[in-house]
């Protein structure tokens, strides 16, 4: 899947830096898909997963009838949420709260394993969040967000668990995105902090207080979403 993702999302940067440069300004109508898969060098499909993902994110919005246009307001500053790409699979709420089942099991395995290198990876990757999102970078705040998380499914000593989550991992990655345009940026600190609770907790191989904050972080991510998740 990284593969084939790997040309999407390097259209996607390229978009993005025209935005956030002024190349593309708020308000104006991005190029025909013709014109800007022939620009940027690859194909209509590449070009319009890069747009989906944008559109996701709250950069672009698309006018049935019109086009597809540069969101108005900052980058990192609340919008409207894109619709659910996979409404006719799952509904997002039953995504939420199958991650919260399987995330919130897989970081207590994962308090065991993990190594002092990957908790000092995960510290960077926090950090990393922080700063690309102060940047109105939300492709890389999302794909530092993705890497976190993947680095605790990694370290999972229960190889089944990881085997379910990553068969769902399309669906997920989008649950990580969905609420991107809600996130104020008040809400975007308290996520980092959230990240890095969830780091204390593995740190301390405490593996019911990660499975626990793993839980709230995706429980309030959710509330982005508008997605109300049943405590347990």
């Amino acid at each position: 899947m990284f593969a084939r993702m790997l040309v999407p999302q390097s259209a996607a940067r390229k978009i993005q830096a025209m935005i956030l440069s002024g190349e593309l300004a708020a308000g104006q109508q991005i190029p025909s898909q013709r014109d800007l898969s022939q620009s940027l060098g690859i194909s209509r499909a590449s070009l319009r997963e890069a747009l989906l993902t944008l559109e996701t994110l709250g950069m672009l919005v698309t006018q049935p009838g019109r086009g597809t246009f540069v969101s108005e307001g900052p980058p990192s500053g609340p919008r409207a949420m894109a619709p659910w790409r996979y409404g006719d699979s799952y509904p997002v709420a039953d995504v939420f709260e199958t991650r919260l089942l399987l995330e919130g099991a897989i970081s207590e395995h994962s308090a065991s394993t993990l190594t002092a290198s990957d908790f000092d990876m995960l510290g960077q990757i926090a950090d990393d969040m922080e700063h690309s999102w102060s940047a109105g970078d939300l492709l890389s705040n999302v794909e530092s967000d993705l890497e976190f998380h993947a680095l605790i499914v990694s370290r999972c000593r229960n190889r089944m668990l990881v085997d379910l989550y990553r068969s769902v991992q399309t669906l997920v990655t989008e649950t990580q995105r969905q609420p991107i345009p809600m996130t104020a940026p008040a809400r975007m600190s308290e996520s980092i902090a959230e990240h890095r609770l969830i780091l204390g907790a593995l740190k301390a191989r405490d593996g019911v207080a990660a499975r626990r904050r793993m839980e709230e972080h995706i429980s309030n991510t959710a509330l982005c979403a508008g997605v109300v998740l049943k405590k347990r």
